[in-house]
């Protein structure tokens, strides 16, 4: 396959990185130091620092998207390393959904201290996103293995 067939992929992996970072770097620092509210700072704190964590999954399944581009850049799409991609991917997902369901009783009570009941419903949006990308790696990962099983299958009869 061609080398850059999937160099707008790398570029999008990429492009998706950069803001969590900046934001994980800026954004979250500065809502740390002035909360909008000061009287209820200590709710943000657990949600700060669950939003700090789940950088860490996100960054993983970054870079296992990455690593599985080059698989297919270099013909391998179809091998065991690919597969086991999609698992860290999968589980990367599944780790962030439970760190924002561990968050949501604190954006709860944010929302009530602050009457905004719009509060919770935007703050479930991190635990169902991830959670469809998880399920979508797990068909992959699924088809991916049974493609590799019959291809294994017609090499040895041939």
């Amino acid at each position: 396959m061609k080398q850059g067939s999937t160099l707008f992929l790398k570029i999008a992996v990429f492009l998706i990185g950069a803001p969590v970072l900046a934001l994980g770097i800026f954004g979250v620092t500065y809502l740390v130091n002035n909360p909008a509210n000061p009287n209820y700072a200590h709710i943000l704190y657990p949600i700060v620092i669950g939003m700090y964590i789940s950088i860490i999954p996100f960054f993983v399944a970054l870079y296992q998207a990455f690593k599985l581009l080059s698989y297919i850049d270099k013909s391998q799409a179809f091998s065991d390393f690919s597969v086991i991609a999609l698992k860290k991917i999968k589980l990367c997902a599944l780790t962030i959904s439970g760190l924002y369901v561990v968050i949501l009783p604190f954006v709860y009570l944010v929302a009530e201290l602050d009457d905004a009941p719009g509060l919770i419903i935007i703050g479930m949006v991190p635990i169902f996103a991830p959670m469809i990308i998880a399920v979508f790696a797990a068909v992959l990962q699924r088809l991916l293995q049974e493609a590799i099983t019959i291809k294994s299958e017609n090499d040895l009869t041939v």
